[in-house]
């Protein structure tokens, strides 16, 4: 199995506390993508996002999803991966990816569950 894939942005402060946590459960097993040096395309976002529901990767607390009241007026899925291309604070972080499953946001016991054997101490959590 591919590692998994940790997206997170160094400004923010509960991704650095994921990043840590993420470091202390499997050390250096795992790859990540820092947004503000590496921002993720259209193609990228679409591949990541999959069969999953695109509302779940809008960052609710981003000035342009209150703007644009995207929690009542949702945008049609192209419109969102777009905006999320170009607007990497409009992406829900941080993220942990494996194959096709996610967790959205630091959640210590959905990193667990999606990790494994790999994660020490791993248990059941949050379904993800």
């Amino acid at each position: 199995m591919p590692k998994p894939l940790f997206i997170w942005k160094k400004t923010c402060s509960t991704c650095r506390n994921a990043k840590k946590f993420l470091q202390e459960l499997v050390g250096e097993g795992f790859e990540d993508r820092e947004l503000n040096a590496n921002p993720m395309t259209t193609e990228e976002l679409d591949l990541l996002i999959g069969q999953h529901d695109y509302k779940l990767f809008l960052n609710s607390r981003n000035e342009l999803y209150r703007e644009r009241k995207m929690k009542e007026r949702p945008p049609t899925r192209a419109e969102a991966v777009k905006l999320m291309a170009k607007e990497v604070n409009l992406i829900k972080r941080p993220l942990l990816v494996r194959g096709q499953r996610v967790v959205y946001g630091f959640d210590e016991d959905g990193f667990r569950a999606l990790l494994g054997p790999e994660g020490k101490e791993a248990r059941v959590g949050k379904k993800v």
